[in-house]
């Protein structure tokens, strides 16, 4: 049944490994650990079994100034937590049921109206998550599905005293007593994300598909041990190498600028992601990197996880360290 209806959704021909094994454990009732690779599919692994159980209890509640979702997932930026959206929606075409985001560098009053118009699952980033429940326009009391998307990333990001907040000190239901299922999903499962497994996860089951931390079979690593004076030169001996759509990674907001500038000054059609830009360039930017206009985007880690963007050929960690 599973699969049949992952095919009347998106044409899915058959599910992921993670799809596999991940929505059977959740459909079930029961908490969940997933560890899988970007792009293996987690998003569709906690979406269909939300939906699927939301559609099975039938409709819970209407619109009005607080909104009351029955489920949550939290992600740790701006570009997963819109594409988690846009993901749910699909799913979720004519069902009845109605999915919002919720993030930061946005109108907030924009995103508070469409709450209004009723939401039974919400996807947020953890800080505009929190100031909306300040505002008295969100109330978790009613949350049955809680999922945190990225976990290990969000971590990363500092986001543990927020979610800890959000989970533990407002009226979400606790998961101790079966009132709520959790399920988290990450590329990774170091030490914090086990703690945080054990007290926002009750009797779960730990999943890994694959090697956790490893990259996919399919990719090709290749390692350029290159001193720091002559690194723009070789970047851009690989990016005349290399054709096709290609994400340059760099470690800060300012250097991302610099190679932007760069790379545009030497006639390579270049744009850049990071967290000073506002939403509408950052949206820009990811829409002209999809669409080949500029096929080169230089990013921060916002772009690090999670996103899903066809036809990448080529990444290249310009400022990786290994000594």
């Amino acid at each position: 049944m599973i699969d049949n209806l992952l095919v009347v959704l998106r044409s899915y021909k058959k599910p992921t490994p993670v799809q596999q094994y991940a929505i059977p454990i959740s459909m079930a009732g029961r908490d969940i650990m997933a560890c899988a690779q970007t792009g293996s599919g987690k998003t569709a692994a906690f979406t269909f079994p939300i939906l699927f159980c939301l559609l099975s209890r039938g409709p819970a509640g209407g619109s009005g100034r607080r909104a009351s979702p029955s489920a949550l997932v939290l992600a740790p930026t701006r570009e997963l937590a819109i594409q988690i959206q846009e993901e749910s929606a699909k799913f979720s075409f004519r069902t009845g049921l109605r999915t919002c985001v919720a993030y930061g560098g946005a109108d907030i009053r924009e995103q508070m109206r469409d709450l209004e118009r009723g939401c039974d699952i919400v996807v947020a980033t953890p800080g505009r998550l929190v100031d909306l429940i300040e505002r008295g326009r969100m109330s978790l009391n009613r949350i049955a599905f809680l999922t945190l998307d990225e976990a290990d990333r969000m971590l990363d990001m500092g986001f543990e005293p927020q979610i800890r907040r959000i989970v533990e000190g407002e009226d979400m239901p606790s998961h101790r007593n079966g009132s709520r299922q959790t399920m988290m999903f990450s590329a990774t499962f170091p030490k914090e994300i086990q703690r945080l497994a054990a007290d926002f996860l009750y009797d779960y089951i730990f999943l890994a598909v694959g090697r956790v931390g490893s990259t996919h079979e399919n990719i090709t690593q290749r390692v350029e041990f290159v001193d720091d004076h002559i690194k723009r030169d070789v970047l851009q001996r690989l990016l005349r190498e290399l054709p096709g759509l290609t994400l340059v990674f760099v470690e800060t907001k300012r250097n991302a600028d610099a190679i932007e500038d760069f790379l545009c000054r030497e006639g390579f059609p270049a744009t850049s992601i990071h967290g000073d830009r506002t939403q509408r360039e950052r949206e820009d930017a990811l829409h002209s990197f999809r669409a080949g206009r500029t096929p080169i985007l230089v990013a921060t880690d916002v772009a690090a996880r999670g996103l899903d963007i066809p036809n990448v050929i080529h990444v290249i960690n310009f400022d990786s360290e290994f000594f």
